[in-house]
C-alpha cells in the first residue's frame, strides 16, 4: 500500500460521501500535527516560524504544491505562524485527498515547525 506522500490528489467531482470519522482518523494517524476540525469535516494545522519571511516563504512553497496537485488549502498566516485548513469543498467534508496534500505539506515544513 502505497503511503500518502507516494499518491497524487485525484479530482473530486461530487457525488461521493465525505470520509467517515473513524477513516479520517485512520488518515490522521499518518500526517502527525494535523487535527480534526468542525465534527471531522475538516483538518487543520499550525505551523510555527521565527520570522515573517520564513512563514510567507512557507506559504509559497504549500501555494506550489498545491497547484501541482489541483487542490487548494485555506491558508492563514502572518509574523511566525501559518495555519493550514483543509477539506473537499464539492462534498462538504474529508477526502482522501486533503490527508495526501497534509503529508505532503508536511514535507515542506521546517523540522522544528
Amino acid at each position: 500500500m502505497a503511503g500518502l506522500t507516494e499518491k497524487t490528489c485525484a479530482p473530486c467531482r461530487g457525488g461521493v460521501p465525505p470520509l467517515a470519522e473513524g477513516e479520517a482518523n485512520k488518515l490522521l494517524a499518518q500526517t502527525p500535527g494535523w487535527e480534526l476540525r468542525e465534527q471531522g469535516r475538516q483538518i487543520e494545522r499550525t505551523f510555527r516560524f521565527k520570522n515573517f519571511r520564513e512563514a510567507l516563504g512557507f506559504v509559497d512553497r504549500v501555494g506550489g504544491l498545491a497547484e501541482e496537485e489541483g487542490h487548494h488549502p485555506d491558508i492563514a498566516f502572518g509574523w511566525g505562524y501559518a495555519k493550514i485548513s483543509l477539506h473537499t469543498h464539492k462534498i462538504k467534508g474529508l477526502h482522501e485527498n486533503d490527508f495526501i496534500l497534509a503529508a505532503k505539506i508536511n514535507q515542506l515544513a521546517p523540522a522544528a515547525a
